[in-house]
């Protein structure tokens, strides 16, 4: 089984048991993570596709770190004016791993579904007319 999630404004493919970085989250090491944007579940069987997500549909993680990534270094400049910036950055993330992925129904919702049933007037034309002299 499988899900795809969203976190962090990225999506991640995960299945139960695994770990991957994501953006750092605002918990304690140790503690328990419920992920309910939820794009895609699939059991090998059955796939529930959200439209964008998936009602129902939840990832179980545990928060097993915190840390920095890399640095990156980011060089700036501008040739024939002795302009150069160096400068770095290191991104914080927290590091997860999947305990649990529940599918819960097959139906699919949509984020904007009220605003879909609310009935909408139709356009008016307005029109103007040429005076004849």
């Amino acid at each position: 089984m499988f899900a795809i999630i969203e976190t962090g404004g990225k999506q991640y493919k995960v299945e139960k048991g695994t770990t991957f970085h994501v953006e750092k989250l605002d918990v304690k090491e140790g503690s328990t993570v419920k992920l309910d944007k939820v794009l895609l579940v699939s059991d090998g069987e059955k796939t529930d596709i959200g439209t964008p997500i998936v009602a129902g549909a939840e990832v179980t993680a545990k928060a097993v770190e915190h840390g920095r990534g890399d640095k990156i270094v980011v060089f700036k400049m501008k040739a024939k004016k002795r302009y150069q910036k160096t400068q770095g950055h290191r991104q914080d993330y927290t590091l997860l791993e999947v305990t649990e992925i529940k599918q819960s129904g097959s139906k699919a919702t949509k984020a904007t579904k009220e605003e879909a049933t609310e009935e909408k007037k139709p356009a008016v034309k307005k029109t103007t007319k040429k005076k004849e002299d």
